[in-house]
């Protein structure tokens, strides 16, 4: 599942590093090669192989996480279809306080395309700052594996592809 032992006391903000989450490397091979990953263990964001990474903290149990999944959806199908992002920006989803099970009921019930990981004990939360669900953050992903924040905020957005340009804008891509 994940380690981390440094909670924070507020969110990530824009400037800052990514805290060193660890997560699961996913068993199956499609998200697996979705994200560049190889082997088993654990891997930090940093790791995933692209430029920017966007991170949808939910719950789902939250029926506001619940709401937005088909627009995160939509964020992800707008991703993948632009040739030239599609590469360079990987989504994921952690769910704060699911187990796996839950996460994978999550992943099925809302027919999500892209990976979704578990944080059953709150330790990615606590290291999050205790964010409200649902959180997004951007992450920049450096040439020598350190991160930047680059987007912070609670609540999601009523038009993906408007959601996406912003984010390509705020990265600087």
């Amino acid at each position: 599942m994940i380690c981390q032992a440094q909670a924070a006391d507020k969110p990530p903000a824009v400037g800052d590093s990514l805290p060193p989450i660890k997560l699961s490397v996913p068993d199956d091979p499609q998200a697996k090669s979705h994200l560049g990953l190889s082997g088993s263990g654990q891997f930090t964001v940093p790791q995933i192989e692209a430029q920017v990474v966007i991170i949808e903290i939910f719950n789902m149990y939250w029926p506001f996480c619940q709401k937005e999944a088909f627009r995160v959806n939509e964020l992800y199908r707008a991703i993948q279809s632009n040739k030239d992002l599609k590469n360079k920006i990987k989504l994921i989803g952690i769910g704060s306080g699911n187990s796996d099970f839950e996460v994978n009921f999550f992943l099925k019930k809302y027919e999500v395309p892209f990976p979704l990981f578990s944080d059953e004990d709150y330790s990615i939360h606590k290291a999050l700052g205790e964010v409200r669900t649902p959180y997004f953050i951007g992450v920049k992903l450096k040439k020598d594996g350190s991160s930047e924040v680059f987007y912070s905020k609670l609540g999601g957005f009523k038009n993906a592809n408007k959601f996406l340009e912003s984010m390509v804008k705020s990265s600087g891509l």
